[in-house]
C-alpha cells in the first residue's frame, strides 16, 4: 500500500537574544524577533500538526541585553533563552560559539533547562573522546525517520580562552561528518539526514585544525546528507549542491536575528511502510511584516520589562560625545577612552583596541547601560600579553593594512573601502579588527606599501621604543585568543604559542570593567591622546575628508 506525506521543517539561527520586537541597545522597534516568528510557527503548526520540525542553529545566548541579564544579572532564574525556545516548541538546536562564550556555568545550565536536544557531534570530551553534547537527534515524523546531526565551528580556540570550554575539544566538521552520516543511515535507518551546523559557508579562519566556515566544502564532499541548515556568518544563502551519484544537498541560511525563516518542505512517497522517495523544496521567508504573537508577548511581558529597567540604569556621565567613527581617521576620544580604561585596570604599559561598531555614539550627558551594550555587544575579557617591540610593529602594520591602502597620488583614496550594489560605501574588512595602540607615539605614512607604513617614534612617556625589548600590552580576549589573526598572521606568533604569552587576565568581562570605571569616576572627560597620525598631512587630510564623506554621508567632523 502506498501513501504520500508532507513534512515541514522550519529553521532559525543566530537569534542573539532577539526575542522581542524591540532593540534594547538602539532603543527602537525592530523588524525581526522570535515574537514574529512565533505567529508564523503557530500558523504552520495548524496546517502540519505533528508533521513539523522546528530547529535552530545556535548563538542564542549572547547579543541583546536579554541574554546578559538572564545569564549574569539574574542567573538564579531559569534561562530566558531556554524558556523562550521551550515555549515555541523547538525540537533541536546546534550549539553556537557565542553560546560557548558564556562559559560552562551558563551553557551547561541552559542545556539542562532546554526541552529540546542541543547538538554538536564535533565537540568532544577531552578525556573520553566522546561527544560532549548530543551528536544527533532522531525524529520519527509520520513514519519517516529524520536524523539531525549538529556541528559547531571548530575555530573557537581562536576566539575564546580555554577556561570557557575547559575539558572539551573541537574537531573540524570535515573530519567527522561522514562518520556520523554513515552512522545514522546504517544504525538508525534514517530516511532523511539534516546537518544542523553553526558554521558559515566559506572563508574566515582557514587553520587546518580549526577551520571556521566549512559548509561549502563539506556539502560538496559528504555523501548521504540531504539538507544543511547553517549560520554563524549572518549571510542569507539558498543553494543546491549536486553529487556524482545524482543526489543533491540543499543549503539554507536565514541570516540572523529572526528577520528570515528558513523553510524546507519534504514531499515523501511511502510504500509498504518504507520511504521510496523524498523531494525537498526550500525557501527563505521574510518575517519582517509577520504579525506579533500576542500570546508570546503576554507570556514574556515581565521578562521584557525587567530587561528594559536594567538597560535604562544610569552608569555615569560624559562631558564629550564618544563616536566610534572618529577612530578610523585619527587618535580619538572613543578609542583613547577605552585605552585609558584598559591601562587603568590592567598591569600593562601599552594597549591595543579597535572600535567594535561602525558608527556607534554616546552623546554628552548620562551614560546608560544600553550605551555600553552598543559599544560592546559581546562579553570579552581583558588580557595582558607579552610582546616584543618587533611584534608590536608587525601587529600595527597588519592592522592598518586592513583599513588603509597605499596612496600613489594626492587624489587617491586612503581608506580601504568599496561601494556596494546599494550605492553605499563600506569597509572591505571587518572594522573590529582595526586596532590602534596607546602608549606609543607613531606615524602612518600613507604613501608607503603594506608592511612599511608604520614609523614608531618613541614611547609616549618619552622613553625610546626598542624593537628587541619586551612590553606588556593590554587587549581584549578576542584579540588575545587569535581573533582577526593580528597576533598570528600580523605579529608572526604561532597560534599554539598565544596562551603562553598571556601574563594576566581579568575576572570580569570588558563591558563590566568599563561600567565599573565610569561608575567610580562619576563623570568622565575623555580626550584624545594625539599619539598617532597619518602623514604627510598634505596628502592625508584631504583624503580623509573625502573618504569620510563617502563612508559617513552627512558627517561634518
Amino acid at each position: 500500500m502506498s501513501r504520500h506525506s508532507t513534512i515541514k521543517i522550519l529553521y532559525t539561527t543566530d537569534i542573539h537574544g532577539s526575542f522581542f520586537p524591540y532593540d534594547f541597545i538602539e532603543r527602537k522597534p525592530c523588524t525581526g524577533s522570535l515574537a514574529r516568528a512565533a505567529s508564523y510557527i503557530k500558523a504552520q503548526r495548524v496546517h502540519y500538526g505533528e508533521r513539523l520540525l522546528l530547529l535552530d542553529g545556535g548563538d542564542v545566548l549572547q547579543g541583546q541585553p536579554t541574554c546578559y541579564y538572564s545569564n549574569f544579572v539574574a542567573p538564579e532564574q531559569p534561562n530566558m533563552a531556554a524558556r523562550v525556545l521551550n515555549e515555541l516548541g523547538y525540537d533541536a538546536q546546534a550549539i553556537g560559539n557565542h553560546d560557548i562564550e558564556t562559559g560552562h556555568a551558563v551553557y551547561d545550565k541552559y542545556i539542562r533547562e532546554a526541552n529540546y536536544a542541543v547538538l554538536a557531534a564535533n565537540v568532544v570530551d577531552a578525556q573520553t573522546g566522546e561527544p560532549y553534547f548530543k551528536p544527533y537527534a532522531l525524529f520519527v515524523v509520520d513514519g519517516v525517520r529524520i536524523a539531525v546531526i549538529g556541528m559547531l565551528t571548530a575555530a573557537i580556540p581562536y576566539w575564546l580562552h580555554e577556561s570557557l570550554w575547559q575539558g572539551i575539544q573541537f574537531k573540524s566538521i570535515a573530519s567527522c561528518l561522514q562518520k556520523w552520516v554513515n552512522h545514522v543511515r546504517s544504525c538508525e535507518q534514517a530516511d532523511f539526514v539534516i546537518g544542523l551546523f553553526h558554521s558559515g559557508y566559506a572563508g574566515g579562519i582557514a587553520d587546518a585544525h580549526y577551520p571556521e566556515n566549512e559548509v561549502k566544502a563539506v556539502a560538496q564532499q559528504t555523501m548521504g546528507i540531504d539538507l544543511i541548515l547553517f549560520g554563524h556568518d549572518h549571510q542569507q544563502k539558498q543553494e543546491v549542491v549536486g553529487h556524482a551519484d545524482g543526489s543533491f544537498t540543499t543549503l539554507l541560511n536565514p541570516s540572523s536575528n529572526a528577520h528570515l525563516m528558513a523553510e524546507a518542505t519534504l514531499d515523501i512517497e511511502i510504500s509498504e511502510g518504507k520511504v521510496q522517495k523524498v523531494d525537498c523544496t526550500a525557501q527563505l521567508v521574510s518575517l519582517e511584516k509577520q504579525p506579533l504573537d500576542n500570546d508570546f508577548m503576554q507570556h514574556f511581558a515581565a521578562d521584557k520589562q525587567q530587561v528594559e529597567s536594567y538597560t535604562q540604569q544610569v552608569v555615569g556621565r560624559t562631558t564629550h560625545a564618544l563616536r566610534t567613527r572618529d577612530s578610523f581617521f585619527c587618535s580619538s576620544r572613543f578609542s583613547d577612552f577605552i585605552h585609558d580604561v584598559q591601562l587603568a585596570v590592567a598591569p600593562a604599559t601599552l594597549s591595543f583596541n579597535a572600535p567594535l561598531k561602525f558608527d556607534a555614539v554616546i552623546a554628552p550627558g548620562d551614560i546608560h547601560v544600553y550605551d555600553l551594550f552598543n559599544l560592546y555587544t559581546y562579553e570579552n575579557q581583558l588580557y595582558v600579553f607579552r610582546l616584543t617591540g618587533q611584534e608590536i610593529k608587525q601587529f600595527l602594520e597588519y592592522s592598518y593594512a586592513l583599513w588603509t591602502q597605499t596612496m600613489h597620488e594626492p587624489t587617491d583614496h586612503l581608506m580601504r573601502m568599496e561601494q556596494g550594489s546599494d550605492g553605499h560605501w563600506r569597509w572591505q574588512n571587518l572594522a573590529f579588527n582595526f586596532d590602534t595602540v596607546a602608549g606609543i607615539d607613531y606615524e602612518v605614512d600613507v604613501r608607503q606599501p603594506i608592511g612599511r607604513k608604520i614609523n614608531i617614534l618613541r614611547l609616549s612617556n618619552g622613553a625610546p621604543f626598542m624593537l628587541n625589548q619586551s612590553y606588556r600590552v593590554a587587549m581584549n580576549s578576542y584579540r588575545g585568543n587569535g581573533g582577526g589573526e593580528l597576533l598570528t598572521r600580523g605579529a608572526g606568533i604561532p597560534f599554539e604559542e598565544l596562551p603562553r604569552r598571556i601574563v594576566w587576565m581579568s575576572s570580569k568581562d570588558q563591558r563590566q570593567i568599563i561600567m565599573d570605571y565610569i561608575h567610580a569616576k562619576g563623570t568622565i572627560a575623555p580626550e584624545p591622546h594625539n599619539n598617532w597620525q597619518f602623514v604627510p598631512k598634505a596628502w592625508a587630510e584631504p583624503a580623509i575628508a573625502a573618504d569620510k564623506r563617502l563612508l559617513f554621508p552627512g558627517c561634518h567632523g
